[in-house]
C-alpha cells in the first residue's frame, strides 16, 4: 500500500434540471483525467438520481498528481460545475500539504483533510504473487 496516496470523495448536488448536464461535465472530467493526469490512478462516479446528486471517488498517486489535478483539470472545469451544481463536502484522506489544503479552501469548499491513521489493504490476485 502506497501510504502516499491521496482518496478524494465528494459529492455534487445538481440544481433543478441540470442533472445530466453535470453527468454530462464529469464524463468529460473523467476523459480528461484518463488522458493528462498519469498521477491519477482510480476515478469513479455514482449518482443517486433521487437526490440527484454525483458522488466521485478520486485516487492520486501522491500529493503532486492531486495539486497537479487541482490547477488543471479541476480549475478548467469548476465554473461550469458551479452554474450547473453545489458542491457537497470533499473529504481529502491522506497527507495533503498546506498550500494544496489552502487551494481547496479557497476554491470555497467545504473540505475534511484527514491524514492516514491506520487500516489494510487486500490485493487483488495479480498483484499478491508478483
Amino acid at each position: 500500500m502506497n501510504t502516499q496516496e491521496i482518496t478524494v470523495v465528494y459529492q455534487w448536488k445538481a440544481k433543478p434540471g441540470q442533472a445530466e448536464t453535470l453527468q454530462n461535465i464529469y464524463a468529460e472530467v473523467t476523459k480528461q483525467m484518463e488522458a493528462n493526469e498519469p498521477g491519477s490512478l482510480r476515478m469513479s462516479c455514482f449518482f443517486d438520481s433521487e437526490k440527484d446528486t454525483l458522488v466521485v471517488y478520486d485516487l492520486f498517486q501522491d500529493a503532486g498528481a492531486l495539486g497537479f489535478h487541482l490547477s488543471t483539470t479541476a480549475a478548467g472545469h469548476f465554473p461550469s460545475l458551479l452554474a450547473v451544481a453545489v458542491p457537497g463536502p470533499f473529504l481529502f484522506c491522506g497527507t495533503v500539504p498546506a498550500e494544496l489544503q489552502q487551494a481547496a479552501l479557497g476554491m470555497g469548499l467545504d473540505a475534511t483533510f484527514a491524514p492516514r491513521l491506520f487500516g489494510f489493504a487486500r490485493l487483488p490476485q495479480s498483484e499478491a504473487v508478483a
